[in-house]
C-alpha cells in the first residue's frame, strides 16, 4: 500500500491541534540525530506557540522513562522518536502525543503521527524530525525549521525522496536550505575529517602519521576544509578517498558522493557536521549542546564542536578495538562490548564500509543490561531481512525488549544472555532469508 503526502498532511494537522489545545507539554525524544533535530523543531515551535514545555533526551523508550513522565508531567506528554513500535509502554501513559516513524507493534488510543498509519515507510521516506517538521508546520509559520528536518534524515540515513523530498523542495523554495553536488562529508579541517570521522571510515581513519602521508601526496596544506579547497585539490582530493572505498566496499562510494544541502538559517551550516554534533552531544548526555543549536544559540558552538572531536575520537578507537573481536555466526557478524558508547554508529560502520554482506551486531554491557544495535542493507532487506522483528523476537526469547526498522533496529536484553539471544537472531534472520529466496 502507498500512502499520500494529503493523507499524511492531514495526519500531521491532527497532532498539531492536540498539540496546541495544551499550555504545558513535557517533551521526551531520542538521543540520536534524528531523535534531537525533532527534539529541537518542536522546541522552537513550542516556545513561538507560547506553550510552556520540559524538554527530556533519553537513549532508550523503556520503564524508566515512564517512571520519570509519572514524576515530572502534568498533563500531556509528546513522544518524538518512540512509542509507536513500544505500543505496551506507551499504553501507560494517561496522555500521550507521538511523533514516530518505526513501525506501529499495535493499537494505541493516544494521538498519533506515523507516516504507516497511511501506509508511508517510515524507514525511508519520513523520519521523526521530518514528522515533527510536519506537525511544526500545521502549528504556524515555522517553514524555517525545514533545515532541522533535514538534518534528522540525513542522520537517520534516509534519501530525500517521496515525503522528504516535499520537505526539501519546500526548504530550498523558501531558502532555508541550499543545494549541491559534492562530497557528503563535514567541513572540518581535512585532517580532522580524516582522523576523527568515521562516516566515512577509510583505511587511514585515526592514524595521523598515514593521514599526513596522504595529504602531503595530494599537497593539500593542513587545516584546510573541503570549502577551501582549489577546484583542482578537491578533484584529486575525491578521486583519493574514492579510490580507497572502491577497494573496501564499491557500494559505500554512492553515500559519499551526491547532493549535499547547506543550512542558511543554522548556526551550523554543514548538514554532515550537524549530524555529527548531534549523535555526539547526544550520546555524551550533553543532550542541552544540541537543543541550544537547533534554536541558534550561537554562543554553544565551540563546547559542541570539542565535545564532538572528543567523542568522535572515543569512537574511532572503539571501533578498531570492536574490529579485533568480530566473531561470525552463519547469518551475521557480532562484537560484544563492555560499556563502551556508540553501538550503533559502530554497527553501521562495519556495514557501510567494511563488511556488507551479512547483519551485523554490537552488543554492549552497561551494568546490569546488555543494550544491543543491530545493522543491515537495502540489499539485504531486499532479500526478506527484517531487523525490527528479529530483534524483537529475539530479544522477548531472553526477557528483554527490542524493535526499531526492518534495516536497523535495536534491543536490551538482560545481562548473561547475549550469546544465547545472538542464536535465537542468527536463527530468525536465517528463516527470514530463506522465506524470500
Amino acid at each position: 500500500m502507498s500512502g499520500s503526502l494529503g493523507e499524511l498532511l492531514e495526519l500531521s494537522k491532527r497532532v498539531a491541534d492536540a498539540i496546541n489545545e495544551h499550555d504545558y507539554v513535557r517533551l521526551i525524544s531520542h538521543n540520536d540525530a534524528d531523535g534531537l533535530s525533532a527534539a529541537g523543531i518542536m522546541c522552537n515551535a513550542l516556545h513561538r506557540k507560547g506553550i510552556i514545555f520540559q524538554a527530556t533526551i533519553v537513549s532508550t523508550f523503556e520503564q524508566s522513562t515512564i517512571e520519570l513522565i509519572e514524576k515530572t508531567a502534568k498533563g500531556a506528554v509528546i513522544l518524538c522518536d518512540m512509542g509507536s513500535s513500544q505500543v505496551e509502554l506507551a499504553s501507560k501513559l494517561k496522555e500521550a502525543i507521538i511523533i514516530d516513524h518505526h513501525k506501529p507493534t499495535g493499537e494505541l488510543k493516544h494521538v498519533q503521527f506515523n507516516p504507516h498509519l497511511v501506509g508511508i515507510d517510515g524507514a525511508t521516506q519520513v523520519c521523526a524530525s521530518c514528522g515533527a517538521y510536519l506537525v511544526a508546520r500545521q502549528m504556524g509559520e515555522n517553514s524555517d525549521l525545514a533545515g532541522l528536518a533535514v538534518v534528522g534524515a540525513i542522520g537517520d540515513k534516509q534519501p530525500m525522496n517521496g515525503s522528504n523530498k516535499f520537505i526539501l523542495d519546500e526548504a530550498v523554495e523558501k531558502k532555508v536550505v541550499t543545494v549541491k553536488r559534492g562530497l557528503r562529508m563535514g567541513d572540518e579541517p581535512i585532517e580532522e575529517l580524516l582522523e576523527y570521522g568515521i562516516d566515512p571510515y577509510f583505511d587511514i581513519t585515526g592514524d595521523r602519521d598515514k593521514i599526513k602521508v596522504f595529504l602531503d601526496r595530494l599537497r593539500i596544506k593542513e587545516r584546510l576544509s573541503l570549502s577551501q579547497l582549489s577546484e583542482e585539490q578537491l578533484i584529486k582530493f575525491s578521486s583519493a578517498i574514492i579510490l580507497k572505498l572502491a577497494k573496501q566496499n564499491p557500494h559505500a562510494i554512492d553515500s559519499l558522493i551526491g547532493e549535499t544541502y547547506i543550512l542558511n538559517n543554522e548556526v551550523i551550516s554543514n548538514t554532515f557536521d550537524f549530524v555529527n554534533i548531534q549523535n555526539a552531544c547526544g550520546k555524551m548526555e550533553k543532550a542541552g549542546l544540541c537543543l541550544a543549536l537547533c534554536m541558534r544559540d550561537a554562543s554553544v558552538a565551540e563546547e559542541a564542536r570539542a565535545c564532538t572531536r572528543e567523542h568522535q575520537r572515543s569512537l574511532v578507537e572503539t571501533v578498531k578495538k570492536a574490529q579485533a573481536g568480530i566473531k561470525s555466526g552463519r547469518n551475521l557478524r557480532y562484537v560484544l562490548l563492555d560499556d563502551l558508547s556508540g553501538g550503533g554508529i559502530i554497527a553501521g560502520t562495519m556495514t557501510r564500509y567494511l563488511y556488507p554482506d551479512k547483519v551485523f551486531i554490537a552488543l554492549n554491557q552497561v551494568e546490569d543490561k546488555v543494550k544491543v544495535s543491530s545493522r543491515g542493507t537495502r540489499k539485504l532487506v531486499a532479500s526478506g531481512l527484517d531487523l525490527a522483528a528479529a530483534m524483537r523476537d529475539a530479544s522477548a526469547e531472553v526477557g528483554g525488549t527490542g524493535g526499531g526498522h526492518d534495516v536497523a533496529a535495536g534491543a536490551t536484553i538482560p545481562k548473561g544472555t547475549a550469546m544465547k539471544f545472538i542464536d535465537a537472531v542468527d536463527s530468525i534472520i536465517e528463516k527470514q532469508l530463506k522465506g524470500k529466496a
